[in-house]
């Protein structure tokens, strides 16, 4: 599996879905499928974000394919940060675009822990 693409068709296939109700429940248009189908686009980083949810995939290897002979599943127990949080000495190093991509990898965390719990209460 080479493009973003053929793994979310992947993943679509594994799921026992059709492409037009995955399209659906995460309101895709059929059109962009078509377009990232034939490399014209690819998804934008939240709807990324949302797919990578949808089949609990991590986004390093819906992005990257890394890992590809097994989909990585993440968990809260996966990432263990300790004391560690952002200190404003280091924020303020940080180029304008990576604050934009850790705050919506804050986003999609949170928007996990949400569906997690939706989905065992």
């Amino acid at each position: 599996m080479q493009t973003i693409y053929e793994r979310i068709e992947y993943l679509i296939k594994q799921k026992g879905l059709t492409k037009k109700s995955f399209c659906e429940q995460l309101n895709i248009s059929t059109g962009n499928m078509g377009d990232w189908k034939r490399g014209k686009s690819t998804p934008g980083t939240h709807k990324l974000i949302e797919i990578g949810a949808f089949f609990h995939v991590s986004l390093d290897w819906l992005i990257l394919g890394r890992n590809t002979s097994e989909i990585l599943k993440e968990s809260n127990e996966d990432y263990d940060f300790g004391e560690a949080k952002l200190n404003e000495d280091r924020t303020n190093e940080l180029l304008p675009e990576e604050k934009e991509f850790i705050k919506e990898y804050l986003a999609f965390t949170e928007y996990r822990k949400q569906k997690w719990a939706d989905e065992n209460s």
